[in-house]
């Protein structure tokens, strides 16, 4: 690796050495004939491949993968072809410089829309570039074949020529627009890089509409002012790479030459959190950086907090790297898409920090498992204080009103001097609602804890329950003879009773299964339905009940529900007394 970017120093330091001694030719040229315009004005040219040669180089040499540095070198070399417009001495060095004479508002085009990558992003960038390079080469030849006398000139043809022209004005007004238009929308989707790429969106911006707009008005408000014109545009234009250079020094760019630097702080730093990250922000030059770690025990990403976090999603500005030691998944790197456009960047970034990411996501996902045990105790105790709600506003509202009606017939019957007909029916209905309000809290004990449970265990519960649903059940039952602990049948039995309320309401079942084995100090349960599918494993208040109160047992459970192909639930929890 060394190696090849040494070799890319000194392709650059050739190519810059080939552009300045051009330039010193042009400049020897331009000194030495007859004066078209002020020196100063002619000088200008070279001067501004100086400038976009110097932002070419400092951009290679900065990071030799991406493509900016080298369109800003051939920025430079269309400049100096266009500076030959201006040698008079050498009429072949005029006509190759009247040919690229509006190339240099092309390749200004090129650089804004592809920066910061130097790749075209989208298919508006694309037709922006495009027309821009066809308005200022085949639009451009009827001004140097039909116009003024020059080497190229084939006829004279000032019709032909002012034709050309506002075509070619109309065409680039519509590109330096759409220009304007594009740097603008990714300006406002930016979000975090947003001021660092302020000064390259807003200069481009008033660089594409300045172009256009001076070259319709300066004529009328101006008149006989060509050169000053001439110079404004050429100075407005220089002030792309300026402005480029400014993005690269406040971290637009990235602040290092290669990625391999980072792994160098890596083997010198043992990181922090928030060092890592910041790191590979200055190594990625985005600072919207953010680090995701997989936990597999949560099933998905944490922050370095342990809280949950959601990638991306599809079409977004923010994209993703998903990051991988080995065949294991660690964690994954968030960075904003409309400034870094090539995923093979962050890609090495993240195969060059997988270790210590990996290293981060241990603390993460202890993090993570003490958020989801708290959380999933706080769920606990909310549903026991709600169950608890409940059994007493059932026995407040039915039980007990009840209870107080019969308590006063029965002190009319009592107080009563004269019993007869009339209080022998009373007591026969007192004895009726009796009955009725036994029933009624038999019933309420067991939907607390059902006698089947206490009595006969969880197998004859779970019979008792399957005989009461309207969906026909399969039942298989298979133990060791050695009855589980009461909190884990109590557990199990109210897990089954979920299982098979969800299936007959929501599944659309035709028929069920349920699996009972015990054996080798280990519970399984599982339930099956042909249903719809569908269930989500963190889904409603029913299925995060029956995760939590396996959770609180060290149980674990899991759900099988592809849509259309039914539901399967299995749940094993440990035995031990």
């Amino acid at each position: 690796m060394r190696l090849r970017v040494r070799a890319m120093d000194m392709v650059v330091g050739q190519l810059a050495g080939a552009c300045v001694l051009l330039g010193l030719i042009e400049v020897a040229l331009l000194l030495s004939g007859p004066p078209t315009a002020p020196r100063w004005a002619l000088l200008l040219w070279p001067m501004a491949a100086g400038i976009y040669l110097a932002a070419g180089v400092l951009a290679w040499l900065r990071r030799p993968s991406n493509r900016m540095g080298a369109l800003m070198i051939l920025g430079a070399m269309i400049w100096l072809v266009a500076g030959l417009a201006n040698v008079i001495v050498a009429p072949a060095l005029v006509a190759a410089g009247l040919v690229a004479a509006t190339l240099t508002v092309s390749i200004v085009v090129h650089l804004v829309l592809a920066f910061p990558s130097g790749v075209l992003r989208g298919r508006a960038s694309v037709v922006a570039v495009a027309g821009g390079y066809f308005a200022n080469t085949v639009l451009q030849a009827p001004q140097y074949l039909f116009g003024p006398p020059n080497p190229l000139r084939v006829a004279q043809r000032p019709d032909l020529a002012t034709t050309g022209l506002h075509l070619q004005w109309a065409v680039g007004a519509c590109v330096m627009i759409l220009t304007a238009v594009i740097l603008l929308g990714r300006w406002r989707r930016a979000r975090g890089g947003r001021r660092v790429l302020a000064p390259l969106f807003s200069y481009g911006i008033f660089a594409a509409l300045f172009v256009p707009v001076s070259a319709q008005l300066a004529p009328s408000l101006f008149p006989n002012q060509e050169i000053a014109l001439a110079v404004a545009q050429v100075i407005v234009l220089t002030g792309v790479p300026v402005a480029f250079v400014l993005v690269m020094l406040r971290g637009g760019f990235g602040k290092t030459a290669q990625l391999e630097e980072l792994g160098a702080w890596l083997g010198a730093h043992p990181p922090a959190r928030s060092a890592l990250e910041s790191a590979l922000a200055e190594a990625l030059g985005d600072h919207s950086v953010r680090l995701a770690f997989w936990v597999s025990e949560g099933g998905g990403y944490f922050d370095h907090e342990g809280r949950p976090v959601a990638l991306p999603v599809i079409g977004s500005d923010r994209a993703v790297v998903e990051v991988s030691l080995g065949e294991r998944h660690v964690g994954a790197i968030c960075y904003d898409g409309s400034l870094i456009h090539d995923p093979g960047i962050v890609i090495r970034a993240g195969r060059i920090i997988a270790m210590a990411l990996d290293n981060d996501r241990l603390l993460v996902e202890l993090r993570a498992s003490r958020e989801l045990v708290r959380a999933s105790r706080a769920r606990i105790v909310e549903a026991c204080d709600r169950e608890r709600r409940q059994v007493a506003r059932d026995l407040h509202d039915g039980l007990q009103a009840r209870l107080v009606l019969l308590a006063i017939k029965a002190h009319a019957i009592r107080t009563d001097p004269s019993p007869g007909l009339a209080m022998r029916r009373e007591g026969c209905s007192l004895e009726a609602d009796l009955q009725t309000a036994i029933t009624e809290l038999r019933e309420l004990v067991h939907g607390v804890m059902p006698a089947a449970l206490t009595e006969g265990g969880l197998y004859a519960a779970a019979e008792e329950l399957t005989d009461r649903i309207p969906i026909p059940t399969e039942v298989r039952f298979s133990d060791d003879g050695a009855r589980p602990p009461t909190h884990v049948e109590s557990t199990c039995y109210f897990v089954v009773a979920e299982a098979l309320s969800n299936a007959v309401k929501h599944s659309r079942a035709t028929e069920l299964q349920l699996t009972l084995e015990h054996a080798d100090g280990l519970l399984r349960l599982e339930v099956r339905d042909d249903g719809v599918g569908g269930v989500c494993a963190g889904g409603g208040v029913g299925v995060r009940g029956m995760a939590d109160r396996i959770e609180a047992l060290d149980g674990h459970l899991s759900i099988d529900s592809p849509p259309g192909r039914g539901t399967r639930i299995v749940v094993e929890v440990p035995c031990a007394s």
